[in-house]
């Protein structure tokens, strides 16, 4: 028997499914799968080759998956590989902020490539002693994947640079972007080796894996997945350039918690989410999640920070004090102003040389008292555009050199040499500004280790002859389009392209007064040391197993082909109606109660042909002929419409406009299900809509007898959204103290008489039935929209009064209903079949009939 977690049984046929395992590594150990309920251990219901029993593992594991592993790679001088721990990487420095039970396995690639012969001894070492499982990527594969797709298209536009020729990215490149996803299953085969899907966190990170996410939730439904992008994530725009735009989302949603360190970031994705997605977003007590196919996906927006115990550590190094003291003789009676940058087109170390230039051809007395010293780190990738920054950056600096400079005095200084992580820390101890000035950038912590080491400690001090009494100072002056701008408010925040209001910062750094100085510091100081990366990590580990907390109630689907794969999570009792189910209830039951809703339902949402296709028609008619069935339309239309649209039903019961007024039968009069005596208050909205509606373009409003609508159906995606929150609140704020109720719905903002919902139908007409001594035995409730879930509740609380109560929503998603069909399509094959029953005893009641009166 086959595992059910092979819920897509394409992927399994296609052989993209993976083979079961016998079990998973830890620390190096092979560990045997433990039968927590009887019978084979293959026929075990699981998610992934894990059981729903409880597991026997009781330590909290974390897998923490990024490019590279937290590892440094020598090669000894007898071929042998030795190994050690990285402590500059984010990687590592994040454990401090998990708790200390918490296990961690690192998955990534080695900066050095393996010898094929050597990987599985490699492997094998790194798990025993490091808890490390390396990806072993071929040197052509890799190159591909990280200097092809990773760095020739990702990195460029997540930075806003579109690949306008072929110098900037050039045309997209499919075999590039096979091999990225390639390396992104290999990473997803690495991690299966280690996880244990019912126990284990995994920790995705950064642009490199965008759709590990896919293949892990596509293996194991109900992973605990979290994603931290730390780049930035360019706007709707720019995004929608990249030809697998729609792949890279949906793959990240397959996550539980997606990160980004700042709202603009996460405010770009919620944006292409809307606008090529369709999807939107909403904030519950301070968390923002997407809901997508009944999964909540959830939103952090946390900048990381600092690993404040190193940068301690490296401040208390006898070379650091060394150092110091070094350039603290080196520029004696000179201010330093510091950059510190890699060597990349988006750093805008040029334009900062010019502000400096700027800076002293306004201000000569600055001449011979004003250095710059910008450290260059070597660029991560490579290319034509590096080579272009180096060769502008080096000619700048000398023109610059040769104008102002004189025996003795070079106002610029440039290190493009790798320095040891103590020198720069020396730099910053000396510096009194920083300039971190990118044209576009991600966090950058530049700034976050430059207000540290300002701090200091009593050794520097001691060697700088500064009164540790005094508060410390610092000054910085950042780009607008760094991630770590927002949370530095005591910073000068500058346009990089605006080399003349640089300068005019650079000076102002300068001459601020020292208590002004010492202020900024403070502030900066007091954020930076709270909000390190342990805080960050901790956070981070939170939200996710808060987001995580209900898997185990849900029952996952896995629908869809390779990367639009997603995973359909719903309630253990929501259900698909099974049609043989229904009909068989149908035909043991006498006293019947439909109740359904029009758009949606019966027709398509958004459809062109609004009214009812003869199929609809037909259908209402053959279930309204049946003397045990009392039927009813119940929507949102108004009563005109659905007057002409279903004139045509004699017997059929029509609610209109959310049940505010109510017809039994072509017959009756219309009546009021809500007593309304007056709708001044329409006087008040209906001029409010208007102002929106000629703000938004695409936008229209809809008069009903009872309440107002306005609809952005056809509207911009995101400006429609953004206008209907504004018109809610302002329609809150001056309709506070009428009796309506202002509520939103599927590209609409509704306004309606206190009291009116579609739950009142159904509560009506149960209670008349029953009132009629024709309690009925069998209710249907059909709905498609937040609507109709007024309806859902109240059959609902009727549920043991009543034989056979069926409430079913249209499509898999959250819903007080217990049971859906997929579409339109199966609704009307449903009510085909009820429709057929009742045909069939209609025909044998005439038969019987004709009988009698041959026999008489």
């Amino acid at each position: 028997m086959m595992s059910r977690s092979y819920t897509n049984l394409f992927e399994l046929a296609s052989g993209e499914a993976p083979l079961p395992s016998s079990g998973f590594s830890r620390a190096g150990k092979k560990l045997s799968r433990v039968a927590t309920v009887p019978g084979v251990l293959s026929e075990l219901d699981d998610e992934g080759f894990s059981s729903d029993a409880p597991s026997s593992v009781s330590q909290e594991h974390m897998i923490i998956v990024g490019n590279q592993l937290p590892l440094r790679v020598h090669k000894g001088p007898d071929g042998s590989w030795n190994f050690s721990w990285d402590e500059d990487s984010l990687l590592l420095q994040l454990r401090d902020g998990l708790r200390e039970d918490v296990e961690i396995t690192y998955v990534g690639c080695l900066r050095e490539e393996i010898d094929p012969k050597d990987q599985d001894d490699v492997a094998q070492e790194l798990l025993e002693n490091f808890k490390c499982v390396p990806a072993f990527i071929p040197p052509e594969l890799f190159s591909k994947f990280y200097h092809g797709f990773c760095k020739q298209y990702l990195w460029p536009l997540f930075h806003y640079m579109l690949p306008l020729s072929p110098d900037l990215g050039g045309r997209f490149d499919r075999s590039l972007w096979q091999a990225y996803v390639s390396v992104n299953k290999i990473f997803a085969d690495k991690v299966m080796e280690v996880i244990s899907p019912d126990d284990d966190f995994v920790w995705v990170h950064d642009y490199h894996l965008m759709v590990l996410p896919t293949f892990l939730r596509k293996r194991f439904n109900r992973v605990k997945l979290g994603f931290f992008l730390h780049s930035p994530f360019p706007s709707s725009e720019i995004y929608r350039t990249l030809p697998v735009r729609d792949e890279l989302l949906r793959a990240l949603l397959n996550s539980d918690l997606i990160g980004f360190h700042t709202f603009d970031y996460a405010r770009h994705f919620l944006s292409c989410c809307s606008r090529m997605l369709g999807l939107s977003y909403q904030s519950k007590r301070g968390y923002i999640g997407l809901e997508y196919y009944g999964r909540t996906v959830s939103i952090k927006i946390l900048p990381v920070g600092i690993h404040l115990k190193q940068l301690h550590n490296v401040l208390d190094l006898p070379e650091t004090e060394s150092k110091v003291a070094e350039l603290r003789d080196q520029f004696r009676g000179q201010t330093v102003l510091l950059g510190v940058d890699d060597m990349d087109i988006f750093k805008g170390i040029s334009l900062k040389l010019l502000a400096f230039e700027s800076l002293l051809t306004q201000h000569p007395e600055k001449r011979g008292k004003v250095v710059l010293v910008q450290i260059a780190n070597p660029a991560r990738g490579r290319g034509r555009d590096v080579l272009e920054v180096q060769s502008e950056t080096h000619t700048t600096r000398e023109r610059i050199n040769r104008k102002f400079g004189r025996p003795g005095y070079k106002p610029v200084i440039l290190i493009d040499n790798l320095l040891q992580f103590y020198e720069r820390i020396a730099y910053y101890v000396i510096s009194e500004c920083c300039l971190v000035t990118a044209v576009r950038d991600g966090m950058n912590l530049i700034p976050y280790e430059y207000v540290i080491c300002r701090q200091g400690n009593n050794k520097l001090d001691e060697t700088l002859g500064a009164n540790p009494c005094i508060p410390k100072k610092s000054m910085l002056v950042v780009s607008e389009f760094i991630g770590c701008s927002p949370s530095l408010s005591g910073a000068i925040r500058v346009n990089p392209w605006n080399i003349d209001a640089v300068a005019e910062a650079m000076d102002s750094a300068l001459v601020f007064s020292e208590a002004e100085k010492q202020m900024r510091h403070e502030k900066h100081y007091r954020y930076v040391s709270t909000h390190d990366v342990a805080y960050w990590a901790r956070s981070f580990w939170q939200d996710l197993e808060r987001s995580c907390r209900d898997h185990v109630r849900r029952r996952c689907w896995g629908i869809g082909f390779g990367l639009g794969f997603r995973v359909v999570a719903l309630d253990p009792n929501f259900r698909k109606l099974s049609i043989e189910h229904i009909v068989s209830a149908y035909k043991r039951t006498k006293r019947r109660a439909i109740l359904l809703d029009y758009d949606g339902t019966m027709t398509l949402q958004g459809s062109i042909s609004t009214g009812p296709s003869s199929e609809v028609i037909g259908l209402v008619n053959s279930l309204c002929r049946d003397p045990k069935n009392l039927v009813y339309i119940v929507s949102g239309k108004d009563r005109v419409t659905l007057t002409e649209w279903f004139s045509s039903c004699e017997n059929l019961g029509v609610a209109a406009e959310h049940g505010y007024f109510l017809r039994e039968n072509k017959d009756e009069e219309w009546e009021t299900c809500v007593a309304v005596p007056d709708f001044y208050w329409k006087q008040i909205a209906e001029p409010v809509m208007k102002l929106y509606t000629e703000t938004t373009d695409g936008s229209t409003i809809e008069t009903k007898e009872s309440g107002l609508v306005w609809n952005y159906q056809y509207a911009d995606p995101d400006f429609g959204s953004c206008q209907a929150k504004e018109l809610l609140d302002h329609l809150e704020s001056v309709l506070a103290n009428e009796p309506v109720t202002v509520k939103s719905g599927q590209n609409i903002v509704e306004v309606k008489p206190q009291g009116v919902n579609k739950g009142l139908v159904a509560d009506r007409l149960l209670t008349t039935m029953k009132q009629k001594g024709m309690q009925p035995d069998f209710v249907l409730c059909i709905g498609d929209d937040r609507s109709d879930e007024d309806m859902f509740e109240a059959i609902t609380r009727s549920i043991g009064l009543i034989a056979e109560v069926f409430a079913c929503t249209v499509g898999r998603k959250p819903s007080k209903a217990r049971y859906f069909l997929e579409d339109t399509t199966e609704i009307l094959r449903m009510l085909q079949g009820l429709a057929a029953v009742s045909e069939l005893h209609s025909l044998n009641n005439e038969t019987k009939g004709f009988q009698k009166v041959v026999i008489e």
